[in-house]
């Protein structure tokens, strides 16, 4: 059909015209999909990247010794529910509790690293050490440090049994103290009739090195054993200065 003159020709609308018309519905989408995006991202960073406040040490603090505020610094780390530190908030409960293991220089203060007073591990006794100024080291003892006592009698071979440091009594008038000591239970007699006899001398063992040192732990060769049977070193040095006991 041909049109008549003066009036318009129709035509379909060209691809260029109908690609416009779609593309404001495409942005619209893609906007959404970037902000959906964005906050999904902004609750994963809130979830996982936030940072608290918690305490770390500043120094290294051995098994047994009582925590200061100088041994504490405040770090800042990621949440994450599988560790257990103690917060910035409870630096003055933290500070006077004692390390329950050896506690090294710039790791997280734990809640199971502190404790109010170290436990005594089943299958052991507390025994009170009674002796004098001259039967203890001059090193101030203090819980948590490994000890040896030996047994000097008048006649036959000197005996040692290793110990731990649970709690140490104030220097009495004539300069004595009380230790109280952990021992395995089967040794707990013999360790009470030797402090009866006042023939005992106490000596520091090296950290790890008597058994000791971790309630419930092997001792290591060269020490004594559940027994008590001194070994050469040990029994040794301790001998030379029984004298004064």
């Amino acid at each position: 059909m041909v049109p008549e003159q003066g009036q318009a020709t129709p035509h379909a609308p060209g691809r260029a015209l109908r690609a416009r018309r779609r593309r404001p519905a495409v942005l619209a989408m893609a906007v959404a999909l970037i902000a959906a995006g964005g906050l999904g991202g902004a609750v994963l960073y809130n979830s996982t990247g936030q940072r608290v406040a918690v305490l770390a040490l500043a120094h290294d603090v051995p098994y047994g010794q009582v925590l200061t505020d100088a041994d504490l610094v405040v770090a800042r780390i990621a949440s994450d529910p599988v560790l257990k530190p103690v917060a910035a908030t409870d630096r003055k409960e933290a500070i006077g509790m004692r390390a329950t293991t050896d506690l090294k220089r710039g790791a997280l203060l734990l809640k199971a690293d502190v404790a109010q007073a170290l436990s005594v591990q089943p299958g052991q006794l507390i025994v009170g050490v009674s002796a004098k100024r001259t039967q203890l080291p001059a090193t101030r003892l203090q819980p948590g440090l490994p000890i040896v006592v030996v047994y000097t009698p008048d006649t036959g071979r000197p005996d040692s049994l290793t110990a731990v440091v649970i709690a140490v009594s104030r220097v009495d008038t004539d300069g004595s103290q009380v230790v109280d000591v952990a021992v395995p239970a089967a040794d707990a007699p013999r360790l009470a009739s030797w402090v009866a006899s006042g023939r005992i001398q106490v000596v520091l063992a090296p950290r790890g090195a008597a058994a000791g040192t971790a309630p419930g732990t092997p001792a290591p060769s060269g020490t004594a054993g559940p027994s008590g049977a001194a070994t050469g070193a040990a029994t040794g040095a301790a001998s030379t200065g029984a004298g004064g006991a």
